[in-house]
């Protein structure tokens, strides 16, 4: 009789723990419906793209100088005096110091080869300052101003929007606008109605224009008039990917 009792409760003990672990299942896979959701569920998947155009507010200049003579000493003083004055009207023009940062430095022999002979003929200096210009109307000028001074390169020109979150935002909308319409017509197509977006993808690419490159040759550093800028415009798109659940 101890022997069954003792069956009884071992029997009991087990169909409780059995239960009670069923019952954690349960609840877990509740849980899991309710935050995954109801699989096999029917979706359509439609894709928007949205566009603004706005006109780029920041000009990024890269400026240079490039010197060549005998001596390093010859070359290094006069390329010095050159870039420090043109970064000195570059500032007198407004342009912050934390606008201009020197991109590229480099002194270089120069060689001759005769009769399969190399032989030293001097020596090239080169140095760049990248400009930062936020008053779109003076690019030009800081072109020409370092022109005046001894610059006899200018290129990496480039048009930027300085904060596109706006137009982001803006193009944005008008992605999801369109993927939503198109997702109605598509169910209505189908005798379906749209429930809900359950999921949604971005990618947002600005549109860099055309990036003009400038060069003056280094016997003509004097520049009478200063180049006349037109940044154009440029487009913010956004792509989207959106899952409507439909019924």
């Amino acid at each position: 009789m101890f022997k069954n009792k003792f069956l009884l409760a071992f029997i009991g003990l087990t169909s409780a723990m059995l239960m009670f672990y069923l019952g954690v299942l349960s609840r877990n896979a509740l849980q899991e419906y309710h935050y995954i959701g109801r699989p096999g569920r029917d979706t359509i998947v439609v894709d928007g793209e949205g566009k603004v155009a706005a006109k780029p507010d920041v000009a990024m200049i890269e400026l240079g100088v490039i010197t060549e003579g005998r001596t390093v000493e010859q070359i290094q003083t006069s390329n010095t005096q050159k870039m420090n004055a043109i970064i000195a009207a570059v500032k007198e023009l407004g342009i912050a110091s934390d606008d201009i940062q020197t991109k590229q430095y480099s002194l270089n022999p120069k060689y001759n080869w005769n009769e399969g002979r190399q032989t030293l003929d001097g020596y090239t200096i080169s140095q760049n300052v990248a400009v930062k210009v936020r008053d779109m109307s003076k690019a030009g000028e800081v072109i020409g101003r370092a022109g005046e001074l001894g610059a006899n390169q200018v290129g990496g020109m480039q048009f930027v929007i300085d904060d596109p979150k706006l137009l982001e935002a803006q193009a944005r909308d008008l992605a999801i606008d369109e993927a939503r319409e198109k997702a109605q017509i598509l169910a209505q197509k189908l005798g379906l109605t749209v429930v809900r977006a359950i999921s949604f993808n971005e990618s947002t690419v600005p549109v860099s224009g055309p990036r003009p490159y400038l060069a003056m040759e280094k016997a003509d550093m004097a520049m009478a008039v200063a180049p006349t800028i037109e940044p154009g415009s440029q487009d913010v798109v956004s792509y989207v990917s959106v899952t409507f659940e439909v019924r």
